[in-house]
Parts: C-alpha cells; sequence; structure tokens
C-alpha cells in the first residue's frame, strides 16, 4: 500500500501554501496526497450538539473543504482525501505523519523581531515525527521552485532549482541521502552537498597545514559517503561545497536559489526526550526555501 503526503492544514496562509507544495510534490512521486485537519472539541466533530462547538466545527469544515475544492481543481490527477482529527494539533499530525511518506506543514515567515516564528505545532511535529517532515512558508509557489526565464521573470516552465543537502559523514546519514538524491532526481535537479568542517586548536605556527589537513579529510570522508548514491543515481549532478565553520553559517547562503533543503535530525532515546537538534532549528529559522527534515538514528 502506497504511503500518503500527508498535509495538516489550520486555515492560515502558510498551511495552504504547504497544501500545495504537498500536491505537487503527490503528482511528483505518484502518490494519494491526505488532508488533515485537529478537531479538539470533542471526541468527534459529530457527536456533540453543544452550541459553543457549532462555529469551530464549521470552520473545521470550511477549512478541509476549500482546500479540497482547490486541490481538485489544480491536480485532478491525485488522489486526494481529506480527514478531522479528534485530538490536539501536534499530537495528531504527529500520528497521521508517521503512516505517511512525508509530512508538509506551515511555517511561518520572517518575524519584525529578527527572527521567525516557525510555529509551536511545527516545531511539536518535527521534534516528534519518525517520517520527513517539510516546513514551507506562506510565500512559496511553483515558480519559486523553477529557475528563471531568460528574461530573468518567474517561470514554471524553467528547470528546478537545486536541491540542497547538509552532510555530516561523521553521523548515520543514509537517510537523509536518500530522500536528498531521491528529491533532485524526481526533479531533474542538481543536487549541491554541504559539509562543515571545524579547525581544532593548534599552534598558530602550524594552522595552515592543520587546515590542509582538515580540509582534505573533510572531502575524502564526504566523498566516501557520496560514492554508492553516485552509482545509484547517475543522473543527478552533484556538486560539493566543503566549507569551514559551521552548518548554520553556510547552509542559509547555500540554499538561497534553492527548490529545497534537506538536512537530518537524529532520533533520541525515549528517555532523553524529542528535539529538533541545533542544524535543523537553525534551518528552520532561517532559510525561506521548503525545509526537509529527516530523521534517523
Amino acid at each position: 500500500m502506497l504511503r500518503p503526503v500527508v498535509v495538516g492544514l489550520d486555515g492560515s496562509r502558510e498551511s495552504l501554501a504547504a497544501a500545495e507544495w504537498a500536491a505537487r510534490e503527490a503528482v511528483l512521486r505518484g502518490l494519494p496526497l491526505r488532508l488533515v485537519h485537529a478537531w479538539e472539541g470533542g471526541a468527534s466533530p459529530d457527536e456533540s450538539a453543544l452550541p459553543e462547538l457549532e462555529a469551530p466545527r464549521y470552520w473545521a469544515r470550511q477549512i478541509l473543504r476549500g482546500a479540497m475544492d482547490r486541490l481538485n481543481e489544480h491536480y485532478p490527477q491525485i488522489n486526494l482525501s481529506a480527514e478531522q482529527i479528534s485530538r490536539p494539533a501536534a499530537e495528531a499530525l504527529v500520528v497521521a505523519g508517521d503512516e505517511a511518506e512525508l509530512l508538509v506543514l506551515g511555517s511561518r515567515a520572517f518575524s519584525g523581531f529578527g527572527g521567525v516564528m516557525a510555529g509551536s505545532v511545527a516545531l511539536a511535529a518535527v521534534a516528534h515525527a519518525a517520517r520527513p517532515v517539510v516546513l514551507v512558508r506562506a510565500d512559496e509557489t511553483l515558480e519559486a521552485e523553477h529557475e528563471p526565464d531568460a528574461g530573468g521573470r518567474s517561470s514554471a516552465r524553467t528547470p528546478y532549482r537545486p536541491v540542497v543537502v547538509g552532510v555530516d559523514p561523521a553521523h548515520s546519514c543514509e537517510e537523509l541521502l536518500a530522500f536528498a538524491f531521491e528529491s533532485a532526481a524526481l526533479r531533474a535537479a542538481p543536487l549541491r552537498v554541504v559539509h562543515t568542517w571545524q579547525l581544532p586548536y593548534v599552534p598558530h605556527a602550524l594552522e595552515a597545514r592543520a587546515r590542509r589537513d582538515v580540509r582534505a579529510a573533510a572531502e575524502r570522508a564526504l566523498e566516501a559517503v557520496l560514492g554508492p548514491w553516485r552509482e545509484k543515481y547517475p543522473d543527478v549532478a552533484v556538486t560539493e561545497l566543503v566549507e569551514e565553520g559551521r552548518p548554520a553559517q553556510h547552509l542559509p547562503h547555500a540554499t538561497e536559489d534553492a527548490c529545497l533543503l534537506a538536512v537530518g535530525r537524529r532520533i533520541l532515546p525515549a528517555r532523553i526526550g524529542a528535539h529538533t537538534g541545533p542544524v535543523a532549528h537553525a534551518v528552520i529559522h532561517h532559510v525561506g526555501c521548503p525545509v526537509a527534515i529527516v530523521p534517523h538514528e
């Protein structure tokens, strides 16, 4: 049975943009699309006759119906379904996402306070989901995924912009690279692989040589990790960026012209709890293109 692409809807501009992105991804992957809205007004949206619940019940139906109508019009080829779930939003999305190929959520755009507000529900879903989660900004469009045309204008008919993936060869990254290479292959897009390294403390007189050695070791480690994936996806054009510094410094710059960024999130033992991880947290808050967070052991 095919896993669907699942998108969480709350009626916001961000979630509607996420639904459009999820529909395009479902078309690319040949998968069904499932729309989910969390219902917290009772055990079921039909079980309670309390008058104070009628308005939120009505708006919940409108959110799903409006999205269904829009997506059916734009993407009639998709096997589309919708469901209200009687659980708190973050919990409902995690449960729905665990049965999905990927979970797509809206992410709030840059705020006026020097950063962004990704939204507590989205961050909670990212921290607990067992499947990849893609966060989409409100201004994301089909044209934004593609290169400008010859006149510099936005176009949906030009090739896709690059897919970017942040990789640390010192940790397991098979799930992350599988997602990144598949995403690039589906789009016939180039793949830009970013790996950062840091120079350990050495005496000043030895810094230049140490820097060359550490960079060379980082390049070899990355090439070793990428080798099998290059063979599996020979049609994907891969560019490697091996940079000194931290991922949070280089990934925002590397994604300025990208259609998608993929980063990993380590799944921690239950006794430690779930969290987004420092790299995922940084890019969620500072990268404008859709961001895929791929959990791994």
